[in-house]
């Protein structure tokens, strides 16, 4: 069974990292407008929330693709990561999630221009978030397994840490919401893995409807 050296290890905790300087902060993905609508209140709903979001979300649509990218990549197919970015375009349902994946895409790219040009050279096509990830990724030599891990944990970071701010939460309250997210994790990637282009989907309308209402909601303090 492949396993993943130290090196890859540590390169896939930096990309998982929140440190990382691509914005992943400054969006919610719906939790605050679900925190407005009051469908989020405390520490449960918001634990139960972000399950759900993983799993009918995160799994079926950002893992499952990036799953498939990062095996184009290390093909070199650039028909297959053309068609997987274009995707994900096509399946964000709100301007707030087309600009996130792309803001943040963008903003990956660019680190990789500073921190690893190989991997961009050449090449000044924006991509979206999970092809981007899947980029950098693929030169870790990791398996495609725990590349999706350290997605889902980063996305599992920010996820909390936007409900610890908006409900708004103690940092025990979002420790323990984490740890919940992390024990779930595994099996989003398994699913994830097992999606092929037919299977694949982004078919969440209430996470839609939040979003476009987050667009024109009165108080704000993330960008999604």
């Amino acid at each position: 069974m492949a396993t993943v050296t130290d090196a890859a290890l540590l390169q896939l905790i930096w990309l998982a990292s929140p440190a990382l300087p691509i914005g992943g902060f400054s969006y919610s993905e719906g939790v605050e407008s679900a925190i407005d609508a009051q469908l989020v209140t405390d520490e449960e709903s918001a634990a139960r929330w972000l399950l759900d979001q993983l799993h009918l979300t995160l799994a079926r649509s950002d893992l499952a693709v990036a799953a498939q990218a990062i095996q184009a990549w290390r093909d070199q197919d650039l028909e297959r990561i053309a068609a997987l970015d274009a995707w994900v375009l096509q399946t964000r349902e709100t301007s707030e999630m087309r600009q996130q994946t792309e803001q943040m895409g963008r903003s990956l790219v660019e680190w990789m221009k500073s921190v690893r040009p190989e991997l961009v050279a050449g090449s000044a096509r924006h991509l979206t978030y999970p092809v981007a990830f899947a980029l950098a990724a693929s030169a870790t030599c990791a398996p495609v397994h725990d590349c999706l891990l350290a997605l889902a944990f980063g996305w599992a970071e920010n996820m909390m840490q936007a409900a610890l701010k908006s409900v708004p939460l103690g940092q025990s309250a979002g420790q323990r919401i984490l740890g919940r997210l992390a024990l779930e994790i595994p099996a989003a990637v398994d699913t994830a893995r097992l999606l092929d282009d037919a299977n694949r989907q982004a078919f969440s309308p209430m996470l839609a409807i939040l979003s476009a209402r987050h667009e024109t909601q009165y108080s704000r303090l993330f960008r999604s």
